[in-house]
C-alpha cells in the first residue's frame, strides 16, 4: 500500500505540498554582501526551512559554484544576483515573489 502524505493526506506520489510551498507569497530577497578578503557572496533570503537544504543543494548545481545554507538564508561564493533569479524561476519559484537587490 503507498504511503499517504500528513499534510495534505495524497499518496506520497501526487502529493503538492511542495508545489505549494514554493507559490506562497513569502518574499524571497537576493543581495550581494562583501565578506571575507573583498569577495562577494550572493544570499538568498525568505525560502521556507524545510526547503532550504534542497533550494540550497540545486542552485549551487546550477550555477555552478560554492554555497552554504544557516540560520534561514543561502549564501553562494560569488556574485550572481541574476543567474540566481533565474535558477530560482526554473526551480519552480514564482517571479513575483523574489526580490533582486
Amino acid at each position: 500500500m503507498a504511503e499517504i502524505c500528513p499534510r495534505c493526506g495524497l499518496p506520497t506520489e501526487i502529493c503538492v505540498c511542495n508545489v505549494l510551498e514554493r507559490e506562497t507569497e513569502t518574499k524571497i530577497r537576493v543581495f550581494t554582501r562583501k565578506a571575507k578578503f573583498q569577495k562577494y557572496v550572493t544570499v538568498v533570503e525568505g525560502i521556507s526551512p524545510d526547503e532550504i537544504e534542497r533550494t540550497a543543494k540545486s542552485l549551487k548545481r546550477i550555477l555552478a559554484c560554492g554555497g552554504t545554507y544557516k540560520d534561514n538564508y543561502i549564501e553562494l561564493q560569488g556574485e550572481h544576483k541574476e543567474r540566481t533569479k533565474k535558477a530560482l524561476l526554473s526551480i519552480g519559484y514564482k517571479e513575483t515573489n523574489i526580490d533582486v537587490a
